[in-house]
């Protein structure tokens, strides 16, 4: 498949607004699923970009960065990834493996990009001593410029150059090592399920994991079946949570009273 110019460019435009997106209006197009899903769209295969973007955004579940902290760039990731996997014909999941490796080389130029913005910073902080605070305010919008950056640039050379790399890649791979790719690119949900669940209350709900585990794995009920159903359980746990603290009120207002009379 051949991408188009106009493909190059809503895909490196859309790089850099997902970042601003993540760090400002946050609508969500910073999450490797909505990267995923807009990739698709633009090349045609949406099925592809949401099993690519979903994936990933499974591995993100859980961990958020604080401060100066890098993590993964799955959103790039996915980006690419979705490219990747529809450019060269071989399916989603050699995609996600691509993807990886892509997130995680992000973390660096990342830090290069933080690192870059803080001449705004610093001259911002002058422009503030010297009162003037409208100046300063445009240094802090001109530091999106490095990061954004940081996210178009790789896109656009990977976008541009990747067809050949890809081809290069998917023709030199020996059989045994994309049987194992593939391998790895199926692990991986259960491995951002994994640590979802490591950060979330499961010794108190665990009649609700298994009964979520039973729906999907002997019954085959799809995610959004599961899902419907969860939810049903959090609205009668809900109900009833809200029925119990009127009659334990009442219940510590008679018992008030009974000692009062006494």
């Amino acid at each position: 498949m051949t991408i188009q110019w106009w493909q190059i460019l809503l895909l490196t435009l859309y790089a850099g607004l997902a970042f601003y997106d993540g760090n400002n209006t946050t609508f969500g197009t910073v999450k490797p699923t909505m990267a995923g899903f807009f990739a698709g769209l633009v090349l045609g295969d949406v099925q592809t970009g949401l099993i690519v973007g979903g994936t990933l955004n499974l591995l993100v579940l859980g961990i958020g960065n604080f401060g100066g902290a890098s993590i993964p760039d799955y959103m790039t990731g996915s980006l690419l990834g979705t490219v990747f996997a529809i450019t060269s014909g071989q399916g989603a999941e050699f995609g996600v493996t691509l993807a990886i490796p892509i997130g995680l080389l992000m973390i660096q130029l990342d830090i290069l990009a933080r690192f870059s913005n803080t001449f705004f910073q610093h001259r911002a902080e002058k422009l503030v001593e010297e009162g003037k605070y409208d100046a300063a305010a445009k240094m802090n919008l001109f530091g999106l410029i490095p990061q954004s950056l940081s996210r178009m640039l790789p896109v656009f050379l990977a976008v541009v150059f990747g067809s050949t790399f890809v081809e290069v890649v998917v023709n030199n791979l020996p059989m045994w090592l994309m049987n194992g790719l593939k391998t790895a690119g199926g692990i991986l949900p259960s491995l951002g399920i994994a640590i979802l669940l490591r950060y979330l209350p499961v010794s108190k709900n665990i009649t609700y994991l298994i009964v979520g585990f039973f729906l999907a794995a002997y019954l085959g009920v799809p995610v959004l079946g599961a899902a419907l159903i969860g939810l049903a359980f959090a609205v009668l746990s809900y109900q009833k949570s809200s029925e119990e603290q009127p009659a334990a009120a009442a219940a510590v207002g008679n018992a008030g009273g009974d000692m009062g009379d006494e």
